[in-house]
């Protein structure tokens, strides 16, 4: 069995690759397809060499700026390789829960690439989780200024831990094969909390006094939709993982 993770060398591919790994799986040849190894989603470089004769695609590779090439053209680009030698490939795709109800260019991007894979014809697993630890605790990071906090009104997450993630990714890959598109329950973490919440959970786990609030409004139609609760789980989401005050206390 060949299984390739684009974007292989990048926190989440990364992290799905250590997964694979410590499972120990006979007969399996795991692949890191990244930039890095000469693997392109962009521009095309090393992906016919890397795909050919893949059972499944953990499709990981993404770009926060770079969208457009990335995740749009280079999921295309993954699609129609894929139909052109008549392949049954599995792609597993991991996408951002709410990513259809926010206007920010990188979640539509996402959304358009869910769609390229949904008219495809391949058997595709679409797998949305919510914002990671990492990217929480950078914006709780960032909106923090000397012994201030400036929080968005209404801004919340439910975030969940990469490894985690990781691990349910591996699951659907070594799952049965879909017939068409398929929607995975929705991942998320346990515990929903503030921007406000975060910046006094990251500055008390660091020792220090927790930043003075300063609520701004929620100006525009990106932050409007998270203060709307887009990025949220649903009731059928899948919640797992250690919450985000205790990813940060260790």
């Amino acid at each position: 069995m060949k299984i390739v993770v684009t974007g292989g060398q990048g926190g989440l591919g990364s992290a799905v690759v250590t997964e694979f790994d410590r499972r120990r799986l006979r007969d399996t040849e795991v692949v890191a397809a990244s930039r890095r190894t000469g693997f392109d989603l962009a521009t095309g470089a090393g992906m016919a060499e890397v795909i050919t004769d893949a059972d499944v695609i953990v499709h990981a590779a993404s770009h926060p700026t770079k969208h457009h090439a990335v995740d749009v053209a280079g999921t295309e680009r993954l699609a129609t390789m894929l139909r052109a030698r008549m392949a049954h490939t599995h792609v597993v795709y991991v996408s951002i829960v709410g990513c259809d109800r926010n206007p920010f260019g990188y979640y539509r991007a996402k959304t358009a690439a869910e769609g390229i894979l949904a008219d495809s014809g391949l058997p595709v697993t679409v797998v949305r989780a919510t914002q990671f630890h990492t990217l929480v605790d950078t914006i709780a990071e960032t909106a923090t200024i000397g012994p201030l906090g400036f929080a968005p009104h209404g801004l919340r997450f439910q975030p969940c831990e990469t490894a985690w993630v990781a691990r349910r990714l591996v699951d659907h890959a070594l799952g049965e094969r879909p017939d068409g598109c398929r929607r995975a329950a929705d991942l998320a973490g346990p515990q929903q909390l503030s921007l406000a919440e975060a910046m006094r959970i990251r500055a008390e786990s660091a020792g220090q006094r927790a930043p003075r609030m300063v609520e701004v409004p929620a100006v525009g139609g990106v932050l409007a939709a998270f203060a709307d609760g887009a990025n949220l789980p649903g009731p059928d989401a899948e919640l797992g993982g250690p919450s985000y005050a205790s990813w940060v206390s260790r």
